[in-house]
């Protein structure tokens, strides 16, 4: 039985993780580190928490004791814990460079000391900054913008450093927007779903013409896992759904699909160090033999119609310091 150490599982890329391998594969057990800050929500995996193979454990990656107790008894470890919303970096970077940075050695040095089969560091394609033309591979330099994407670029590079120095085996990976069931209703889609569900402004950020590239989590999800089985050590994977949108053009498809006005529409102050467009070159990965099995139009109605049906979980996130943080920044209705 192989056993794989999840850090931050409860968070929206870790339960769908999490839930994506317990359903594929019969002989792995998961073991589930997070702190349940904010985003780290048990609700995220309430339909598998009796689940013989699954076990949660709360708990800081910081904290040296517990990280070493798990990484022991782990065969992989997948390290999505961090600290990942923009906005939130820009008003306390500390939080993130702690979680992101620090976190990420405690992990390493564990696997180093235990001499883990693997250990999977998810990045984000934020690590390479803006780019108004093409796409970034790979190779290219990593320039971050935000508090957030430099801590990001700091794990990414730091997990990169024990693979050259001490051989462990670190495969990194860089994602593009992900969008789909049990994100934390700050970001883009969950944010402006929900808000037009409930009649409520939707601020889109400077003139909306911000371009990403959007990826259903399940696709992500399983392109970790190809990764896993056919990446090799010390590799850096792009991972990307070929989708890029502006903001504008996700804020009309939501109030489409819908049926809202577009009068919802609140045009709010731009963020600080806005990043124009990102965009990375998967064809390294595809030609290994990975696409995305979802089409964008396909998964944007399958994402909308999964907040419509389950209110009871997105709405008692949407008061208290969520609802201040935005309107205390941004002076936008969320």
């Amino acid at each position: 039985m192989r056993n794989i150490l999840v850090t931050g599982g409860a968070g929206f890329i870790g339960s769908n993780y999490i839930r994506y391998i317990l359903d594929k594969y019969s002989d792995v057990t998961v073991t589930n580190l997070d702190k349940l800050t904010y985003a780290g929500n048990p609700d995220n995996l309430r339909d598998i928490e009796k689940n013989a193979r699954y076990r949660f454990v709360k708990g800081d990656i910081c904290d040296e004791n517990i990280v070493d107790g798990l990484v022991k008894e782990a065969d992989v470890v997948v390290n999505f814990a961090a600290e990942s919303h923009v906005d939130r970096s820009i008003g306390k970077p500390d939080d993130f460079i702690r979680t992101d940075v620090f976190g990420a050695f405690v992990l390493l040095e564990a696997a180093r000391k235990h001499g883990v089969r693997q250990f999977i560091q998810i990045s984000t394609d934020e690590v390479y900054g803006s780019i108004e033309d093409g796409s970034f591979v790979e190779t290219d330099p990593l320039m971050p913008s935000s508090p957030y994407s430099a801590s990001k670029a700091g794990a990414d590079r730091l997990a990169f450093s024990y693979f050259v120095t001490y051989d462990v085996p670190v495969k990194i990976t860089r994602c593009s927007n992900n969008f789909g069931p049990y994100q934390f209703p700050e970001k883009l889609i969950p944010l402006f779903v929900t808000n037009a569900m409930d009649e409520q402004s939707l601020p889109i950020y400077g003139d909306g013409k911000n371009v990403r590239d959007w990826i259903f989590v399940d696709d992500h999800c399983d392109a970790i896992d190809f990764i896993e089985h056919n990446g090799q050590n010390g590799e850096v994977y792009n991972i990307g759904g070929g989708n890029e949108r502006m903001n504008i053009e996700i804020t009309e498809i939501i109030l489409s699909e819908l049926g809202k006005p577009k009068s919802l529409m609140q045009y709010v102050k731009d963020r600080l160090g806005h990043d124009r467009r990102y965009s990375v070159d998967c064809s390294k990965l595809f030609a290994m033999g990975w696409q995305p099995k979802h089409t964008f139009e396909n998964a944007m109605q399958e994402t909308i119609k999964w907040y419509v049906e389950n209110r009871w979980w997105w709405e008692k996130l949407k008061s208290g310091e969520y609802l201040d943080f935005y309107k205390q920044n941004y002076g936008a209705s969320a």
